[in-house]
């Protein structure tokens, strides 16, 4: 069985940025950047458009970026797999790590967990892979909502907790009006971040009403929302669609050995990207929950391969 100093699971900003470092240093990572899971390029190959990644004035496509990252990775002597990984042995070392597709296992003394978080969203008509989702809906603000196609126009934030709330003030910049969709009569957010929602003049609350579809043409153009009270339907003029019920991080391939949080979200010594597991890191979104930004992804890719590094120099290997 073939034997590698670090292999890198997950190819988004974080991976390919560690993947970066790690082959400069001349560890030959192994990375496996997904096939089927979504891994492959992270969140930022279904976003059209970035323009807050540093470094390109004039913004980027998503895939575009992700293509010069994996470029410059294997510029540098890093292997790239097509390939998901069904699980990871971390019980002792060195690592088990087994491919899915292939069924290909490999020796690791070391791994970098890179897998990303996967934005939670309904699964109402018009905001599916190939409908609307990244034409008018989408999960970050921060990243899309400064877009043209949002400007001056009617935003709508699904969810009811302090991320809504942030996602909804932060909006207020561009929108000419933000209406948050909850399904209840009460926010969840607390109570500070409810009360800058209800005060604020751009902001309205839709209570008791939930998303039904998506409509449009080449972009977003309306909502379908249900009265729960009430219990009828109404359509809404709509440019924008943004989620805000939470993420799920990719962990699930661990089967429990690497330490997380009460979300699912692998659990790093401050100040690193050391997990519970000795020789195992985390970089990216698996392990961010508050940033989950393309240049914080790859600011503790950099991060996860030089404690990789200092790790196995640490082993003698």
């Amino acid at each position: 069985m073939e034997r590698r100093k670090l292999i890198i699971v997950g190819a988004g900003p974080a991976g390919l940025t560690a993947a970066i470092y790690a082959a400069r240093a001349y560890l030959a990572p192994l990375v496996f950047e997904g096939f089927i899971s979504g891994v492959a390029g992270g969140q930022l190959m279904t976003t059209t458009e970035v323009e807050n990644f540093p470094g390109f004035p004039q913004g980027v496509a998503g895939p575009s970026l992700m293509e010069a990252m994996r470029k410059q990775a294997e510029r540098f002597g890093a292997e790239i797999l097509p390939e998901d990984v069904s699980s990871v042995d971390v019980t002792q070392r060195p690592f088990l790590v087994r491919g899915a597709q292939k069924k290909r296992s490999f020796m690791a003394d070391s791994v970098i967990v890179a897998t990303g978080a996967v934005a939670k969203r309904l699964d109402v008509p018009g905001a599916r892979d190939g409908e609307f989702w990244q034409r008018g809906v989408t999960a970050c603000a921060i990243c899309d909502g400064a877009l043209p196609l949002f400007r001056d126009r009617e935003l709508y934030v699904i969810g009811g907790g302090d991320t809504a709330i942030e996602e909804a003030i932060f909006l207020t910049k561009y929108a000419s009006k933000v209406y948050i969709v909850h399904r209840r009569d009460k926010l969840r957010a607390s109570k500070i971040m409810s009360q800058q929602a209800l005060k604020h003049p751009k902001i309205e609350i839709l209570w008791n009403h939930v998303l039904k579809g998506v409509e449009g043409d080449a972009v977003v153009t309306g909502v379908n929302l249900e009265n729960l009270a009430e219990r009828k339907e109404v359509k809404r003029s709509a440019a924008g669609v943004f989620f805000a019920i939470g993420h799920s991080p990719n962990t699930k391939f661990l089967g429990g050995q690497v330490e997380t949080d009460d979300q699912g979200y692998l659990v790093v010594e401050p100040g690193t990207t050391r997990t519970s597991v000795e020789g195992v890191f985390a970089a990216g979104d698996v392990q961010d929950k508050i940033y989950r930004q393309a240049v914080s992804a790859a600011g503790s890719g950099c991060m996860a391969a030089l404690d990789a590094e200092r790790f196995l120099t640490a082993q003698g290997i």
